[in-house]
């Protein structure tokens, strides 16, 4: 089956527009994209979700409440970490680990329909 465009008459007012709207948001797309990239994991976003409601928790708080080991916890923070979706604060002989300012403004929505249970309504 050949898909091919048969548009008579392009809007090129619209397209113009809609070139300019996706170039003024394109960095926020590049962090959803990335974001959502990594988030595909459930124990990622599940951590994600954690970190969103108390601000900060250390992996070992991690691996209680999602009742796993420390080491698989910490890889997946490492991922978050590499990708600047969250960051690390040392104090003392711990690292607590919080969400991004420029990923939790984007992530917030989304966490939003989740605590509302919006997210079942949708599918």
């Amino acid at each position: 089956m050949n898909q091919t465009c048969i548009r008579v008459l392009a809007d090129i007012n619209q397209i113009k527009q809609c070139k300019d709207r996706i170039k003024s948001v394109d960095s926020s797309l590049l962090l959803l994209s990335n974001a959502f990239n990594l988030v595909g994991n459930e124990v990622r976003i599940k951590i994600l979700y954690l970190l969103q409601e108390e601000g900060q928790l250390c992996p070992c708080d991690l691996s209680d409440i999602l009742a796993m080991g420390v080491s698989p916890v910490s890889q997946h923070l490492r991922k978050l970490k590499d990708s600047k979706i969250i960051t690390a604060k040392k104090s003392g002989q711990t690292i607590f680990y919080s969400i991004s300012p420029e990923y939790t403004e984007i992530l917030k929505p989304v966490f939003k329909l989740i605590n509302n249970n919006k997210v079942l309504e949708m599918i």
